[in-house]
């Protein structure tokens, strides 16, 4: 399975969102030192979910990094992370 949809049904799993969006990044970062060079290496997440009522953004952030902490630990060189609320989100619209 390819590391997006991982990380999209992790994600998924881990907070019932009322709307995902994972996009790969990893071609802005090609022939970086620091790039794996493995096309799947570096992406970002918006996750609007319920389940980050009341935490901080650091606190949301923690969250979605324990979610996909074996992609972290390993494919994932960096991660984007974007976490709302659906109020928040509607808010941003």
């Amino acid at each position: 399975m390819r590391v997006e949809e991982t990380i999209r049904e992790k994600l998924r799993g881990a907070f019932a969102p009322a709307e995902i969006e994972v996009v790969n990044d990893s071609h802005h970062h090609a022939g970086h030192r620091s790039s794996p060079g493995t096309g799947e290496s570096h992406f970002s997440v918006t996750v609007v979910s319920a389940a980050f009522a009341g935490k901080s953004r650091l606190e949301r952030h923690r969250m979605v990094n324990a979610a996909l902490a074996e992609e972290l630990a390993g494919r994932v060189h960096a991660l984007a992370v974007s976490a709302l609320t659906p109020e928040e989100r509607a808010k941003a619209s």
